[in-house]
C-alpha cells in the first residue's frame, strides 16, 4: 500500500489519509470543501461541490490519476433536494466519462458542509 498526500487539497483532519494506492487502484476518503489551505469554502451546494472537484483533481493527480481514470464515485449530500444542482456540477468535470455512482443523503457531514466526495480510480 502507497500512502498518498498532497499539500493541493486539505490536510486530512482525522486519523486517515487523503488516499490510498493498492495494486494499481487508488481510494480517496471523502472530499469536502475545504481550501488546500484548510479553510471552508461557504455557499451553495454548487460552490461547494466545485471546490469538492478541485480536491478530487489534486489528490487524483498525486497518486498518478485523473477523473478519467474513476471508477466509482460516492456522494454524500446533505440535503437530496440539491442532487439536480449536484449533478450538474459533477457532469461538468467528468464531461464524457460516466462513473459508477452511489449517491446517498446523510444527516450530517463534517464541518456541517453540503456535500462530500469519494472515489476510486485506476491509477497507470
Amino acid at each position: 500500500m502507497k500512502t498518498v498526500s498532497t499539500t493541493n487539497a486539505p490536510a486530512a483532519i482525522g486519523p486517515y489519509a487523503q488516499g490510498i494506492v493498492v495494486n494499481n487502484m487508488f481510494y480517496s476518503s471523502g472530499q469536502i470543501p475545504l481550501t488546500a489551505s484548510g479553510e471552508l469554502v461557504e455557499g451553495d451546494i454548487e460552490v461547494q461541490t466545485h471546490q469538492v472537484f478541485e480536491n478530487l483533481k489534486a489528490v487524483l493527480a498525486a497518486a498518478g490519476s485523473s477523473l478519467g481514470q474513476v471508477v466509482k464515485t460516492t456522494v454524500f449530500m446533505k440535503d437530496m433536494n440539491d442532487f439536480a444542482i449536484m449533478n450538474e456540477v459533477y457532469a461538468s468535470h467528468f464531461g464524457e466519462h460516466k462513473p459508477a455512482r452511489s449517491a446517498v443523503e446523510v444527516a450530517r457531514l463534517p464541518k456541517d458542509v453540503k456535500v462530500e466526495i469519494e472515489v476510486i480510480a485506476l491509477v497507470k
